[in-house]
């Protein structure tokens, strides 16, 4: 074993390296800087900050660099002296490990995939779990049963990140199972050092190292909400709390250190203890204050970035009181890069009364009136009805009642808006019925859609083929661009919407062009026996209104398909008859 006085060299050596570096890191950069007080590489800033650090996190990073040193030197010190048999001498090398991942190899474990880290962390911490039920004299068979539960809740936690990992199905999803395997992860660390206490061997200083760990875990949520609204840019929080949690190690390096039975440390002085108590009492209340606020005082519930807000509900599903937090996500929200329509500056109270203002509003200029005066990034696009509705549903509903539906109200409303839509279409070839065919209303894209597909959707090249049809029907007066297993048909005249019918016969029916303003005939091919036109997906707002027939009744193999369209007082019409042929013309049979 290292003597005691090759221990002090080493604690000297790198906790002077670690603050020498900080200092020099402030000099040369904050590359450096990073380095010097995070132990990680400089990209992993890079990702949060753009154009170096601000005050704040730079001052964080100095006095992380303080807090870092002084457990850095509790941390490195000496195993105490004494015989160790041969669990306590494994159980002493994993914890040794653990403190070595922490501070140092997490790092290269991290270049290899997700799953290789959560296997060894699972790994790691099964040994040691076990061999803390078989080291520590817990001298209550209850408490040890107490034990081995929590440490199988902690070690389910750990299983569930490495099946999430490797895209297995996971023990439980959702927050109520996240919550409860961290409670139990830190109901380990508490039922660990009233074990500790019970058996004797692990000083006090020790003990308080382990309770200081749980209250950090108690407290780095709401530290992360407090911090996050201090420092709402840059890395001052992560950065604090990283200093912070470097509590655990110490609390783990100190278990491994004063395994030995004999040798154990002797207690402080009962003054030391009591000035430690008051510390550690002061500490605590420190971090308390300034979480409890006046009533009055603004306060932050929802970020742009709160996992919350990423599902949209519908006004109806909500309860009353859901509605204000559902319209903070929505003005603070950042989907797909867009900036959100307030700041995370403003507080809750504020960005509501804004909103409230803004549904009071006769036009667009006072809404970026009052969006400006808010520190809006993006005035000019004013307020959406949709994100209002949830802040004044009865100014909102007066003129846009859909907004205020429930999921299923909003469901059979279109279902029954299909339906009526497909009513009003009626099969123009009524006496000549098709081995199969159908008939209904073909929506299209409200913003301009080329037209609508016949195709084999389960052609390999399938994707291909329509975008190959798509171009070509741009180069065809006929408005029909074919490309093998694919046929995209456009429409004459400006609409959202047209009747569709659609016919499969085994033989080529009569031409019958009266009354029609346009006949083609192309070739088509099927290579899956499948010819069919895309039907509105679930939440989908294009396609046919009702379920669409196979169309190639003789299965694999080369079909004709003859469109007729017109025009007439119900709108657009198109009827699309398919039979087998081996033809490749096209046929303009009424131009």
């Amino acid at each position: 074993m290292l003597s005691d006085g090759f221990w002090r060299i080493i604690r000297i050596g790198l906790v002077g390296l670690v603050l020498a570096a900080a200092v020099a890191g402030l000099v040369l950069g904050d590359a450096w800087l990073w380095v010097a007080v995070e132990w990680s590489p400089p990209a992993f800033a890079g990702f949060y900050t753009r154009g170096g650090f601000d005050t704040w996190t730079t001052v964080a990073l100095l006095v992380a660099a303080l807090v870092k040193a002084a457990f850095l030197w509790l941390i490195l010190r000496a195993p105490a002296p004494g015989p160790l048999d041969r669990r306590a001498k494994a159980l002493r090398r994993l914890l040794y490990l653990a403190v070595a991942y922490i501070l140092v190899l997490w790092f290269p474990i991290a270049l290899l995939p997700d799953a290789v880290d959560a296997a060894f962390l699972l790994a790691l911490w099964t040994a040691i779990d076990v061999l803390y039920l078989l080291v520590i004299r817990w001298r209550s068979r209850m408490l040890r049963a107490a034990a081995g539960v929590l440490f199988a809740v902690e070690l389910a936690g750990m299983a569930n990140e490495l099946l999430d990992e490797l895209d297995l199905p996971e023990l439980g999803s959702g927050g109520i199972v996240g919550l409860g395997l961290m409670l139990g992860g830190m109901a380990a660390i508490i039922i660990t050092v009233v074990g500790q206490r019970r058996d004797g061997r692990w000083s006090r200083g020790t003990q308080v190292a382990g309770w200081l760990s749980v209250g950090f875990y108690v407290l780095v949520s709401p530290l992360n909400i407090l911090l996050g609204m201090i420092f709402s840019d840059g890395l001052a929080m992560p950065v604090m709390i990283d200093a912070v949690g470097l509590v655990s190690t110490v609390w783990i390096a100190a278990t491994a250190r004063e395994l030995p039975a004999e040798g154990r440390p002797a207690d402080l002085p009962p003054a030391r203890r009591r000035m430690i108590r008051v510390a550690v009492a002061a500490v605590a209340v420190l971090l308390i204050i300034p979480l409890l606020h006046p009533e009055q005082t603004p306060h932050l519930t929802y970020t742009g970035w709160s996992m919350d807000c990423y599902d949209r509900p519908s006004f109806g599903d909500l309860k009353p009181e859901e509605r204000d937090a559902a319209f903070l996500c929505r003005a603070r929200s950042t989907d797909s890069g867009v900036p959100p329509m307030f700041p995370d500056s403003l507080s809750d109270q504020e960005i509501l009364a804004y909103g409230r203002a803004l549904c009071r509003t006769k036009d667009g200029d006072e809404q970026k009136a009052i969006l400006t005066r808010a520190g809006s990034e993006r005035p000019a696009w004013g307020a959406d009805l949709w994100d209002l509705v949830y802040i004044c549903p009865e100014i909102v509903g007066a003129t846009h009642p859909e907004l205020l539906r429930s999921t299923t109200e909003t469901e059979a409303a279109n279902t029954a808006y299909i339906a009526e839509q497909n009513a009003k279409c009626r099969d123009p070839w009524p006496r000549t019925k098709g081995v199969v065919q159908a008939t209904a209303n073909y929506f299209l894209f409200v913003d301009g859609d080329p037209g609508y597909l016949v195709h084999d959707p389960e052609d390999e090249a399938a994707d291909e083929a329509a975008e190959q049809a798509t171009d070509k029907m741009y180069d065809d007066s006929a408005l029909i661009g074919v490309a093998g297993s694919a046929a995209l048909i456009g429409h004459i005249d400006d609409v959202v919407d047209l009747c569709l019918t659609v016919k499969a016969f085994r033989t080529a029916p009569p031409p019958r062009t009266a009354g029609w303003d346009q006949v083609n005939e192309v070739p088509i091919v099927s290579r899956s026996g499948r010819l069919t036109v895309p039907e509105m997906g679930e939440g989908g707002d294009v396609g046919a209104g009702a379920p669409m027939p196979n169309l190639a009744i003789a299965g694999k193999g080369r079909y004709r398909l003859r469109v007729y369209v017109r025009i007439g007082d119900a709108g657009e019409e198109h009827l699309v008859v398919v039979f087998p042929g081996a033809s490749r013309k096209r046929l303009k049979l009424k131009p």
